[in-house]
């Protein structure tokens, strides 16, 4: 009888690992001064959860500044079993799609996400605190050497 190539495949590890980000969050921000917007301080609410058998985090976010929403992402993370990094596709409220996921890994408590485009690199790091809080940070360079700081978070768990 033929394997049934429909059958999902289990979660690895790996896709558990991205569980820590799961759940709903309140973040306190700095956004800096950038070509796409002025720096001031910001918060956000962030929903996340594990999806499509265990394989995706689905995370979405609406920040807000005075009492009106100011940007808003929706985030699908995963593991990528061939080449063995994790992926981010990552949409927002600019409506600038990227043309290929970010990519990256872990170091410790650390995952640290990179894409290129032609408006240059964004690099997203994440740094799991414990249980119930992380921050992040979301860089970008022309370049991909010198990095400008865009935004800084922390984030605590509400549920």
């Amino acid at each position: 009888m033929p394997a049934d190539r429909l059958a999902a495949p289990l979660p690895l590890q790996e896709h558990r690992r991205l569980a820590v980000f799961a759940g709903e969050w309140s973040g306190e921000e700095t956004v800096f001064a950038s070509r796409w917007t002025e720096g001031e301080a910001a918060t956000s609410h962030v929903k996340a959860r594990m999806a499509l058998n265990g394989i995706y985090l689905i995370q979405d976010s609406q920040q807000m500044r005075d009492g009106k929403e100011s940007f808003a992402t929706h985030g699908v993370f995963t593991y990528d079993r061939e080449d063995r990094h994790y992926k981010l596709f990552w949409h927002d409220s600019l409506g600038y799609y990227a043309p290929a996921p970010a990519s990256g890994g872990w170091t410790g408590k650390v995952l640290t996400l990179v894409r290129g485009s032609l408006r240059g690199n964004a690099r997203h790091v994440y740094e799991v605190i414990d249980d119930d809080s992380y921050t992040i940070k979301i860089q970008f360079s022309p370049d991909a050497e010198g990095w400008s700081d865009v935004l800084t978070g922390v984030y605590r768990r509400v549920l």
